[in-house]
C-alpha cells in the first residue's frame, strides 16, 4: 500500500478509469472492473458529480461492483459532500455495489494531509450490502458509530487520524468485519488518539470475525504494541500489522514477552526503529514458529531511544 500510486484493484477487480468528456475509448463490461471516477483537483472544468452523471448514463450501473472516488474539485479546500450526496442518491441504481473507496489521490493531486474529508457514514447506511469500504485523508473526517451487517473490510488512510474518528469506529457494531486497517498518523498532522481510544478495538467484542488488524503509521506505535501484548482481540487474528510507524525496542520487547503470537501467519513491522539485536530476537522467536515477520525498511535514527528522531512513513 502506498500513497504514491492510485489503487490498482478493488474487490479483486482491476481498476479502470472512467474517461473524460471527450474520451472515445470503448468501455469494458460494468462488472469486470473497479471503476475510478475522478476530476482535476485544480481548476477542473467538470465537477465530480457531473462526471458521475456521465458515468451512470454510459454504464449499466446494475452491474457495477466496485467504485473508486478519485479527486473532486478543489479537494485541498472542499470536502466530498456533493460526492456523498450523488452516491447516496444513486443507491437504487447500484444494487450490486460491494466495494467503495473515497479519496484515491496521490500527492500530485493533493497531499494526504490536505485532503478534506467529511461525514462518510451515510454511504454505509445507503449501501447495506457493501463489503469493502475505505477512505484516504483525515482532515475533517467524521465517522460516528454505525452498525453494518455486511462490511468485511474497513480501511482509513491518513497522515493524522482524530481520536473522535477512532472512537466512532471502536463504538461501531460490525459483526462481519474481517479486516480493519487504520493509519493513525502523526500529531503534527492532527493525530490525537491514545491507546485508551483504541480500547474497544483491542477488546474486539464488537468485531467477532476480525482476522486482520492493522494499527499502523503511528507515532505511538510502542504504546500500541504494549497494549496488544495483552489485548483479547489478538488471539483470533491471522495477521497483525504495526508497520509504517515509530516502533522501537520497547514495543518489540512487549510483542515478544506478551501473549503468544505464534498463531499468526504474518506480523508486519516494516518501517521501524528496532535495533539489530531485537530484530534477531523477533526473527528467532516468531520465525521459528512459522510466522512471517516483515522487518524490512529499518530506519536509521540518530538515537534509537529518542522519539524525537523517529517518524512515520506517511504524514504529509
Amino acid at each position: 500500500m502506498t500513497v504514491n500510486h492510485y489503487l490498482r484493484e478493488l474487490c479483486g477487480l482491476p481498476v479502470c478509469g472512467f474517461p473524460e468528456p471527450d474520451g472515445t475509448e470503448e468501455l469494458p463490461d460494468a462488472d469486470s472492473v473497479a471503476w475510478r471516477i475522478s476530476v482535476g483537483s485544480y481548476e477542473s472544468p467538470e465537477a465530480w458529480e457531473e462526471a458521475f452523471a456521465r458515468f451512470t448514463a454510459s454504464v449499466d450501473t446494475t452491474g457495477v461492483r466496485a467504485l473508486i472516488v478519485g479527486s473532486w474539485s478543489d479537494a485541498y479546500e472542499s470536502g466530498p459532500e456533493p460526492v456523498v450526496s450523488a452516491l447516496v442518491a444513486a443507491r437504487e441504481r447500484l444494487p450490486g455495489l460491494r466495494a467503495l473507496f473515497i479519496g484515491d489521490m496521490t500527492s500530485m493531486d493533493c497531499e494526504i494531509s490536505w485532503i478534506n474529508q467529511g461525514l462518510l457514514t451515510p454511504l454505509l447506511d445507503a449501501f447495506p450490502e457493501l463489503e469493502e469500504f475505505g477512505a484516504r485523508g483525515g482532515n475533517g473526517l467524521k465517522f460516528p458509530a454505525v452498525r453494518h451487517e455486511r462490511l468485511r473490510s474497513l480501511r482509513i488512510e491518513t497522515g493524522g487520524l482524530r481520536a473522535e474518528v477512532v472512537r466512532g469506529i471502536g463504538a461501531s457494531d460490525l459483526p462481519a468485519l474481517e479486516s480493519l486497517d487504520l493509519w493513525l498518523g502523526s500529531d503534527g498532522y492532527g493525530a490525537d488518539a491514545t491507546v485508551a481510544d483504541l480500547a474497544p478495538v483491542l477488546a474486539g467484542s464488537r468485531l467477532p470475525r476480525l482476522r486482520h488488524l492493522a494499527l499502523r503509521n503511528s507515532v505511538i506505535q510502542d504504546e500500541i504494541a504494549i497494549a496488544l501484548a495483552g489485548a483479547p482481540v489478538v488471539a483470533r487474528l491471522e495477521s497483525l500489522d504495526l508497520s509504517m510507524g515509530t516502533l522501537g525496542d520497547e514495543g518489540a520487547e512487549a510483542l515478544i514477552g506478551g501473549q503468544p503470537l505464534t498463531h499468526l501467519k504474518k506480523l508486519d513491522l516494516h518501517h521501524h526503529f528496532v535495533s539489530e539485536a531485537m530484530r534477531e530476537r523477533l526473527s528467532a522467536t516468531l520465525g521459528a514458529a512459522g510466522v512471517e515477520v516483515d522487518l524490512s525498511e529499518v530506519e536509521e535514527a540518530e538515537d534509537w531511544d529518542d522519539m524525537e528522531h523517529r517518524y512515520v512513513a506517511v504524514a504529509e
